[in-house]
C-alpha cells in the first residue's frame, strides 16, 4: 500500500456531505439502517441535511391517512424549515395539508398526486406556498378551477403545472374548461403545463397559450377535444406541444413510467401490492433505541416497504384514441 496514505473515517465527515450521501439511499435504510451505524451518522440523519428533499411518495402509496400524517410530522421537522421539495401521494387530511404549509415554507417544489382535499381547503393555505416554482396535483379529482385560482394567486413563482387526469377519473364531468381558462388567467409565467386527459376544448387551450406567453411545453395528451391550428402554434417560437394524440409510452405498456397514477379511483378494481397487507407494527425492525429522544409519536410509525409496487401495474392499457 501507498505509504502517507491517510484513512479518512467516514464518521468525521461533514453533516453536509453526509446528508448528500444519504439521499441515494432508499427511506427505509435512511430511518432504520443508517441511524445504527454510528452515533454521528444517526446525529446526521436527525439534522436538516438529510430532509432538504423529501420525497416518500412510493411509501406513501395505500397508506392510512393516520400513518401518513405521522410520517409527515415526523420528518418535515427535521429539515429545520429548509426543505424545498416535498413528494407525497393520497394526502386526505387537511390537518396534514395545513401542517405542511405551516412547517414548510421555503417549498419550492411540491408533488401531491392523488390528493383528496377539496377547493376550500386549497384557497384556506394557498398563500404560504408563495415559493413554489413546481406544483403536481394531478390525479386530485376534489379540486377544481378555485383551487387553480387560488394557486395562480399566490404562487407568483409557479413556472411549471403537472394537473394530469385518468379517463376514469373524468369520466362523470361535462368539461374542464374553467380549470384552464383559472389556467391561462392566474399563472402567465407557466414553462411547462401537463393536462393530459383533462375535459378541455380548443378555445380554453388557446387561451392558455396566449396568454402564457414564456410557455416551453405544453402536453394535452389524450385531450380529444382540443385541435389547435399548426399555424397558430408556429407563432409561439419557444412551444412545444405534446398531443393530443397519444402516441409514446401511454399507447400499449400499461400504466408505466410517464404516469403517476397507480389506481386511486374506485372504477380501478385491483389490488397494487400482492398478498395482505400487515397493519400489526413490528417493533424489532426500529428497536436498538432508534426513537430515543425523537418525537413522542415516532414509535407509533408503521415503516412498511414494498421493492415492486410498479410490477403489478402491467397489463393495464391506457384508452386508444377515439
Amino acid at each position: 500500500m501507498e505509504e502517507g496514505f491517510v484513512f479518512r473515517p467516514w464518521d468525521e465527515l461533514l453533516p453536509d456531505a453526509l446528508g448528500l450521501i444519504f439521499r441515494n439511499l432508499s427511506l427505509q435504510e435512511v430511518l432504520t439502517v443508517v441511524p445504527r451505524v454510528c452515533k454521528s451518522w444517526g446525529k446526521a440523519v436527525k439534522g436538516p441535511y438529510c430532509w432538504q428533499e423529501i420525497d416518500i411518495e412510493e411509501w406513501s402509496k395505500n397508506r392510512c391517512p393516520e400513518n401518513l400524517d405521522r410520517m409527515l410530522r415526523l420528518l418535515i421537522p427535521r429539515s429545520g424549515g429548509s426543505l424545498r421539495k416535498l413528494c407525497v401521494s393520497g394526502l386526505s387530511d387537511k390537518s396534514s395539508f395545513e401542517f405542511i404549509a405551516n412547517n414548510a415554507k421555503s417549498l419550492q417544489t411540491l408533488r401531491l398526486p392523488k390528493c383528496e382535499l377539496s377547493d376550500s381547503v386549497v384557497e384556506q393555505v394557498a398563500g404560504t406556498f408563495s415559493n413554489i416554482t413546481f406544483l403536481d396535483v394531478s390525479y386530485c379529482i376534489k379540486i377544481g378551477a378555485r383551487a387553480l385560482e387560488a394557486i395562480g394567486k399566490h404562487c407568483k413563482c409557479l413556472t411549471g403545472l403537472r394537473r394530469t387526469m385518468h379517463p376514469l377519473e373524468v369520466i362523470d364531468k361535462l368539461s374542464q374548461d374553467d380549470e384552464a381558462l383559472a389556467i391561462s388567467t392566474m399563472m402567465p409565467k407557466l414553462k411547462q403545463l401537463e393536462i393530459a386527459y383533462m375535459l378541455v376544448g380548443t378555445l380554453s387551450i388557446s387561451e392558455v397559450v396566449q396568454n402564457c406567453r414564456q410557455l416551453e411545453l405544453l402536453d394535452v395528451r389524450g385531450c380529444w377535444n382540443v385541435n389547435l391550428d399548426e399555424n397558430f402554434v408556429k407563432k409561439f417560437n419557444k412551444l412545444k406541444v405534446v398531443g393530443p394524440f397519444v402516441v409514446d409510452c401511454y399507447d400499449k405498456n400499461g400504466w408505466d413510467n410517464c404516469s403517476d397514477y397507480s389506481g386511486s379511483s374506485g372504477y380501478i378494481p385491483w389490488d397494487f401490492v400482492a398478498g395482505d397487507i400487515d397493519d400489526d407494527f413490528d417493533d424489532d425492525e426500529m428497536s436498538d433505541g432508534y426513537w430515543e429522544d425523537d418525537e413522542e409519536h415516532a414509535e407509533d410509525v408503521e415503516m412498511w416497504f414494498y421493492d415492486d409496487l410498479n410490477a403489478v401495474d402491467a397489463g393495464y392499457d391506457w384508452p386508444q384514441s377515439p
